[in-house]
């Protein structure tokens, strides 16, 4: 099992997830199997850095794809769950909004050689490193998303139940845990606007040299 194909399986299990949430109210053994492929979704990304790290198997283009992986999972449920009005809808616009720039810097950091989260990474700072690439910011992330998911995974059947005082703390759990997940979200990517703002001035001076180099 290589980390890449590991990457690939936690996709699928997220899209199989979203699947048997959606069967609806009358199927609650698969939103049960959702939870769990939910859990092994966001348990599986710390598996593939594992493999990748104690069998020497990291690689610049397997980083990019723990990061694919992380933005299709995370724009996957959130995008879900605004649809089925369960959290706004100005939240799966953040998390691609925040992707697309942050991983814009990072392909910028890539054509310089920076890449990873290693010694190569393109975060140099101590507090960059500690919020993006750490251990703890990582597996803080990777929990708050897991736990966020299920919460508003097991609200889709319980809310045509009659529990109205169950059902209400748990859509505001889970609004919550929404809240707090963007929020970290966004602080994460500080680091990498702050010091991926370098590549982008060096990408803007290469671009005319270029330009020149291309008319002679």
């Amino acid at each position: 099992m290589t980390p890449n194909r590991v990457t690939a399986a936690r996709v699928a299990a997220a899209f199989v997830a979203v699947a048997l949430f959606n069967f609806g109210s009358d199927a609650l053994p698969a939103d049960l199997a959702a939870v769990l492929l939910t859990v092994a979704a966001i348990a599986l990304d710390g598996l593939d850095g594992y493999l990748a790290r104690s069998r020497g198997l990291a690689t610049p283009l397997g980083a990019q794809i723990d990061i694919l992986g992380d933005r299709v999972v995370e724009n996957l449920f959130f995008t879900f769950f605004a649809v089925g009005g369960l959290i706004s809808l100005w939240v799966p616009v953040l998390f691609f909004a925040r992707g697309a720039v942050t991983d814009f810097l990072r392909g910028l950091a890539a054509r310089s050689g920076r890449n990873g989260f290693g010694r190569s990474s393109m975060l140099d700072t101590w507090w960059g490193r500690t919020l993006v690439a750490s251990r703890a910011s990582r597996g803080a992330y990777a929990i708050l998303k897991c736990v966020c998911f299920c919460c508003l995974g097991i609200l889709l059947p319980l809310r045509h139940l009659p529990l109205a005082q169950f059902n209400a703390w748990l859509l505001s759990a889970g609004q919550t845990l929404t809240g707090i997940t963007a929020t970290f979200c966004l602080v994460r990517a500080i680091p990498v606007i702050w010091e991926g703002r370098r590549y982008f001035a060096t990408a803007k001076k290469a671009a005319p040299v270029m330009a020149a180099g291309a008319i002679r």
